[in-house]
This record gives C-alpha cells, structure tokens and sequence, in this order.
C-alpha cells in the first residue's frame, strides 16, 4: 500500500482539524502522522489507527530550530518513501514542502486554510511573503480552503492559477453533521449548563468559539456586547477558546471589560462546545482573516444563525439575510447593530436559523470532502 505523509505543526491539528479523516484515508494508503509530539500526537495513532512520528516544530520564526525540523523531516521521507506528503499549517508547510522537495517526493500538497501574513506589515510582511512564495514553489499542488483564499493567493502572485485547486465546496475537512446536532445535547445537560452560568431561559446569548486573540476580532466584540449590555440586562455573551498572549493578544481593556461585565462569562479551552452552542441563540465571529472557519460550519449544523465578517471563508458559509448576518470586519459599530438586531427581532432569528442546518447538509458533509480528496490522492498514484 503506498504511503500519504499527513504533517501538522503541533499534533492538536491533526488531532481535531483532521478528525476523522485519517482514518478514512488509511483504508485506501498507509497513512502516517508527523507533528510535534506529546499526549496528543498518541491519541491521534490510537483514535485515528494510523502510525505517528514525532518532529518538533515551532510556529514562530525559528530559522534554527527550523532547519533541525527540515533535517529530521528529509530523514523520515527517505526511510519511508512516500507517494504524497500533505502538510497543514503555515510553519508544517515550509518546513515540510522544503524537506519533501530535497527528499524527492513525487507529489507534495499544502493546505491554505488562512494566512497570518495578512495581518503583518513593514518588514516582517516582505519576510513573510517571501517564505510563503518559498512554501508554494516547493510545492506541487496548493490547495486553499475556501474560493476567497484561492483569490486572495493570485492577487499577492504567491504561484500560479494551474498549481491551485479546492477540494469540493470548499473547508479542509468539512464537518461531522451527526455530532454537531442539538439531539446530542440533553435538555437536561443544556439547563444544568444554564444553571451554572447564571443564564435564564427568556435571555438572548451570543457565542464566540477560537482563540481569544485580537485576530478573531474579540475586541470589536467585547466593545460591542458592552454597549449592548448596557441597555439589555438579557443579552449574554459567552467566550470559548483559550488566549494566546504570547501570539496574539487582545487589548488590556477589553481583558477588563470582561473582567468586570457580569454578562460575559470567558470559559476558556471546553473539550466539547456542543452544549454551550446549544444555550446559545447567534454565533458571533468577527474575525479579521480565515481559511474556512470551522466553528461556522459547527454553529449552523446546529442550527445557530451566525454574525460574520465579510472574509473569505465566513462569507462563503453564510449568506446574508439567509443563515446569518455579514459585517465589515473591524467594525465595532456594525458588529453592535448586528448584533442588536438579532437581540431585538426574534423573529428574523427564528427565520435565518430554519436555513442553518440545511445549507451544511447540503454543502459541507465531511464525508464529500473526504470522498473528493481521495478522488485527488487516487489520480496522483
């Protein structure tokens, strides 16, 4: 059976953004995971039933540490010899594009599923321009995530229309429709939940699920619920996901707003969202940069009308005025308005959420996407 090298910065990506398909993978290739090691790194062999191996890789500027990860990764590619290497993740994909490339291997894949540079100026933009250009020319096949992506890589000129394709509709992986489901989540679990966080059944609760960085547009949201909150007693916010202040982080204000906004509750890193996504009525993500945002796909598959800003990815899931509302991102102001309209108007929350489940029934099955990566792996052998 020929092998497919599957490669991630940290293990936690293969872990949950490949779910699933690896071991769908591993019943047409030998599937091997490569990433940084640790607890994780073993789950996803026992979970997935497929062979790991441990490469340490940093996801910042690392040239040292990175040239050790490309030697350790070339040694692996030659011992194993594989049809494709596949890598996910900015910092995987130099690393491993390069060492692929030096090792020979006939067929090397990246995904796009965002692009921090985006957000980056002056210097450290031109350098990270230069590495992605770097990344792609290594490469054999790049393959962005959402349409908008593939846009956003031929206007910065990183490579060639040719080298480009989506799988499917568009997202890496596409989305388990039987686990994100509100029949998996009790009522009686749901109103212990409730309980807990001190929300009332008539309350209207907006959701955030990611990383609580600036990126994901959480000080826009933070300003924008306080203001709300203000007038409303009943509006609640509720924030998953766990900060990077090493990376990314949010502003000192908006750390204190909430702090003290009684009407915020900041749960941190939560192993399964289901429930909290169940409590809630809209999911609010005003990032500033995606791929093909999962937590989107999550909310509507469970029946969640989203606020979204007007990126590649979110406005490829949600269509305004019909499964959610689409704002500028950056916007505070707009984000407010959104947000107070869905807070004031029942009605049209009810009437965006009939569409949610739908749309992801239709479109983001990940068992199409699995089904259409596999088409691709099988004309390359």
């Amino acid at each position: 059976m020929k092998k497919i090298i599957r490669i991630t910065t940290i293990a936690m990506s293969l872990k949950i953004l490949l779910k699933g398909q690896l071991s769908f993978m591993n019943k047409y290739f030998e599937i091997i995971g490569v990433s940084g090691g640790g607890k994780d790194l073993k789950e996803v062999e026992e979970i997935e039933g497929i062979r790991t191996i441990d490469v340490p890789m940093t996801r910042s500027i690392t040239p040292l540490k990175d040239l050790v990860s490309v030697y350790r990764l070339y040694k692996v590619f030659k011992k194993e010899k594989p049809l494709i290497v596949h890598t996910h993740t900015p910092k995987a994909g130099t690393v491993g594009m390069l060492a692929a490339k030096l090792a020979g291997v006939p067929h090397r894949l990246h995904t796009i599923a965002g692009l921090p540079l985006l957000e980056a100026t002056g210097n450290k933009r031109i350098l990270l321009n230069i590495v992605e250009k770097f990344t792609y020319k290594c490469s054999t096949l790049i393959l962005p995530n959402s349409f908008g992506m593939k846009e956003i890589i031929l206007k910065e000129k990183f490579c060639s229309e040719n080298k480009l394709k989506i799988i499917g509709k568009g997202s890496s992986n596409g989305i388990d429709v039987e686990h994100y489901s509100q029949d998996k989540v009790s009522i009686e679990e749901a109103n212990k939940l409730r309980q807990q966080l001190d929300i009332q059944q008539q309350d209207t609760v907006f959701i955030f699920i990611g990383r609580v960085v600036k990126d994901k547009g959480i000080n826009e949201l933070v300003s924008a619920f306080s203001e709300i909150s203000k007038l409303n007693s009943t509006a609640k916010l509720v924030i998953v996901g766990p900060s990077e202040k090493e990376l990314d982080p949010i502003d000192s204000k908006t750390e204190d707003l909430i702090e003290k906004n009684k009407n915020i509750h900041s749960v941190g890193l939560i192993k399964d969202i289901r429930p909290y996504v169940a409590i809630s009525n809209v999911l609010t993500f005003p990032s500033y940069r995606e791929g093909f945002p999962n937590v989107v796909l999550q909310a509507n598959s469970m029946g969640l009308p989203c606020i979204v800003s007007d990126i590649n990815g979110c406005n490829e899931i949600i269509t305004d005025g019909f499964n959610g509302i689409i704002i500028p991102p950056k916007d505070s102001k707009a984000l407010e308005n959104a947000m107070r309209q869905l807070l004031e108007n029942p009605n049209l929350r009810e009437d965006l959420a009939k569409n949610t489940r739908q749309n992801i029934l239709d479109n983001y099955r990940r068992e199409y996407i699995w089904e259409e990566l596999l088409k691709l792996y099988k004309t390359l052998e």
